[in-house]
């Protein structure tokens, strides 16, 4: 007996087009299109979830810097000073202080910004 495989192949491309919905012209409607333009998506998608991230860091990053300079430091030195003072707090918390809670940041650049004495 022989086996057609018109289901599975159906159900394959019809799962692609969906993925194609909204795209323009015949990126979603001819199936052999719709293929290169649902792996490009997916591609820039990939690519996008990595920007996301780099561009939310530097977002935290200046508005760290802006809240830092406001108490009369830089963002370079305050993160130094973090880093020798053993403060574990991660740039997202930081720039989420610095916006929603200026007072409890400043405390906190007042705290680690006091000059260490050494012997």
């Amino acid at each position: 007996m022989r086996v057609t495989l018109s289901v599975p192949s159906r159900k394959r491309r019809k799962r692609v087009l969906k993925r194609a919905k909204g795209f323009y012209g015949a990126s979603s409607k001819r199936i052999r299109t719709v293929y290169d333009a649902v792996n490009k998506a997916g591609q820039n998608a990939y690519i996008g979830r990595k920007l996301k991230k780099r561009q939310y860091r530097r977002l935290w990053t200046v508005r760290i810097n802006t809240a830092c300079r406001e108490l009369g430091t830089t963002y370079s030195v305050f993160i130094s000073a973090l880093a020798h003072s053993n403060v574990k707090i991660d740039r997202k918390s930081l720039a989420d202080m610095a916006v929603r809670d200026f007072e409890a940041f400043k405390t906190l650049v007042e705290n680690v910004s006091k000059p260490v004495v050494s012997k």
